[in-house]
């Protein structure tokens, strides 16, 4: 398989996504910091590496963060410093305008927006939101004993939590179900390099238009109007565009990790019956169980940056324009920092030191959220479900599962996950 992984296209073979680890090791153990044979870019597979790509945004610039090296850059790149370049061209790159690519200053004004919202207090409500919503959820197919967890339960869940915590109003929930839903198809990253031509945020960017400046006109009680009024640090009045995109894009971004976490968590259940009795016995493990799962499984297959300046990475040059991917699910099973980091463990004292939410000025803010999203779902799981387990039926005997993954080369979460299990409550 060497030779095989000596040429492979990461970005666009198939056969990675099934199972990509292999593959990352193999890149690791050539270097954890290893320029590809195609596109230019440069892999990181290693944790110390992947950390010291994060916590240096004067270095690496977020531009490129979704698509990596699609489309190619819109130019040349010029001396040993392209920052200047970067920003002269910055409105010809995908999604520029979303908190996800952007880089301080303009992201430090576009995250202060978003603090205002997740507040101890309001996420305290949308907690006690997520319980209701687990029971609503289960209550839809509990009684029929199996599931295809995804569409049935982590996708419209992970969505209503967000909607919940963004203000969105209660008759607008089915709407948001509906449009945002199990049916919607992931497009960005896909394999055959099709980019998307319509913004896929067109639809939230409209919508949570509409609600700011309807607030902004007539103030309410309610969690709308406190983001809709919010100020940056200096003052000044976001145009409305800006605070739209900034709780749009935690929506879209919260949607799609939270539902592949819940999954991979579910999926670890159903197939380690020896892990499903431990949790259920020691309601405590909960946490770990959910960072492990993270580690095991990081939602986020590859998150990308572009070299402003010349540079070194583990002892590797690294030019200006140099597109650098980091592989989360890489350096969450290095082993220098992970003992048998291909191994679930329960007790795992340093898992905390995944990068699953990555690190530094871009980690995500919606981190937290996603993590009682696992423990308020896990916790009502267990209480209303026996012997979970993986169908058969549709996913193989215990030994010989066959899974399908989705097709893309930045997340990495399974299409489908069948369920059987027996109803307590």
């Amino acid at each position: 398989m060497t030779s095989t992984y000596d040429s492979i296209d990461f970005f666009t073979d198939p056969s990675l996504v099934p199972d990509p680890h292999p593959y990352f090791d193999y890149l690791r153990s050539q270097n954890p910091v290893l320029r590809l044979p195609h596109y230019g870019v440069v892999a990181v597979t290693g944790h110390e590496e992947a950390t010291e790509v994060y916590k240096d945004p004067e270095t690496f610039s977020n531009i490129v963060a979704l698509g990596g090296p699609f489309p190619p850059l819109p130019f040349q790149p010029d001396g040993d410093d392209i920052s200047a370049q970067i920003e002269q061209h910055r409105s010809y790159f995908p999604m520029f305008e979303h908190m996800v690519t952007m880089d301080p200053p303009d992201h430090t004004r576009a995250r202060s927006v978003l603090s205002k919202l997740l507040t101890p207090s309001r996420l305290k409500q949308n907690e006690e939101f997520m319980w209701r919503l687990a029971d609503r959820q289960l209550d839809e197919f509990l009684s029929n004993g199996e599931c295809e967890f995804i569409s049935e339960y982590s996708k419209p869940f992970a969505t209503l939590v967000i909607a919940d915590l963004l203000g969105v109003p209660q008759d607008d929930h089915k709407e948001f179900r509906t449009v945002l839903g199990a049916d919607r198809p992931g497009r960005v990253g896909a394999l055959d390099h099709e980019f998307i031509g319509i913004n896929p945020l067109e639809w939230l960017d409209e919508k949570f238009c509409s609600y700011i400046e309807d607030r902004r006109r007539e103030p309410r009680d309610d969690v709308l109007t406190p983001m809709a009024t919010a100020k940056y640090p200096d003052g000044s009045t976001p145009e409305v565009i800006e605070v739209v995109r900034t709780a749009t894009f935690l929506f879209a971004a919260g949607q799609e990790t939270t539902a592949k976490l819940l999954s991979a968590a579910l999926q670890v259940l159903g197939d380690r019956p020896d892990i499903q009795q431990q949790v259920r016995d020691d309601r405590s493990l909960i946490p770990n169980f959910i960072e492990e799962s993270l580690r095991i499984e990081s939602p986020v297959k590859c998150d990308s940056r572009l070299a402003r300046r010349g540079t070194t990475i583990g002892g590797v040059d690294i030019p200006a324009g140099t597109v650098v991917m980091v592989l989360p699910g890489a350096a969450n099973r290095d082993p220098r920092r992970f003992e048998n980091p291909h191994e679930f463990r329960l007790d795992r004292k340093n898992v905390r030191e995944h990068m699953a939410f990555a690190r530094g000025v871009h980690s995500c803010p919606g981190g937290p959220l996603a993590r009682v999203e696992g423990r308020v779902s896990i916790e009502r799981m267990l209480d209303r479900m026996a012997d979970i387990s993986i169908s058969e039926v549709k996913h193989g005997p215990k030994g010989d599962r066959r899974y399908t993954y989705e097709p893309t080369y930045i997340l990495r979460g399974l299409s489908e996950l069948h369920l059987t299990f027996t109803p307590t409550g």
